[in-house]
């Protein structure tokens, strides 16, 4: 049995040996995050959570598609992460939370969305996660998982192989969100972005 306080200590030695620069190492992204938040179709006064927030860098756009009377939350494991997204100017776009996605301190279905950029790979237990991320949205709430390169991009940019045992290639997901309460409805991996929908039905 996997032990998870190791897991969360990989986990945040990994991003805070890389939270000062993580911003300048992927100047660009800035607009990929925008249009994939635009495809979340969040509506103004809705209640959206970036799930492993970061240094924030989707806070701004979520809080400019829920607007002023909307709720932007970005939870993050990673002090350093969340120390650099206030630094960025960040945190005046949402509220910033020190929490583990995989125990997140919010009610049942108090959200409408969850939005999660480059998440799932650093999961412990994502079936277990993605079941605790659909507990906080609203029944017909959306989710969705971005990340601003494709799998084959990035595997190269890695120096690795996509094996067909990757969380992330469409059919394992599919089934790996249908097992943790949502539906997916639709699924991109392109060069420059990989993008699947779901919404929580169950």
């Amino acid at each position: 049995m996997r032990n998870m306080s190791d897991d969360h200590t990989h986990v945040q030695e990994f991003f805070t040996a890389r939270a000062a620069d993580w911003d300048s190492r992927f100047p660009d992204d800035g607009p990929a995050f925008a249009a994939a938040v635009a495809v979340l179709g969040l509506r103004q006064g809705d209640r959206v959570l970036d799930a492993g927030c970061g240094t924030g860098r989707a806070l701004p756009p979520l809080r400019a598609a829920v607007g002023p009377s909307g709720v932007v939350l970005g939870a993050d494991l990673t002090p350093a992460m969340l120390e650099a997204a206030v630094r960025a100017g960040r945190g005046a776009h949402g509220q910033l939370l020190l929490a583990d996605v995989a125990a997140l301190p919010l009610r049942p279905e108090s959200l409408d969305a969850v939005f999660a950029s480059g998440l799932i790979a650093h999961l412990p237990d994502p079936a277990e996660n993605l079941r605790e991320l659909a507990r906080v949205v609203r029944r017909g709430g959306m989710l969705a998982l971005f990340h601003p390169i494709g799998r084959a991009a990035l595997a190269a940019r890695q120096g690795r192989q996509i094996t067909p045992g990757d969380l992330r290639a469409e059919p394992n997901l599919r089934s790996l969100l249908a097992g943790s309460g949502w539906r997916m409805t639709s699924y991109v991996d392109e060069d420059d972005r990989f993008l699947a929908l779901a919404v929580r039905d169950s």
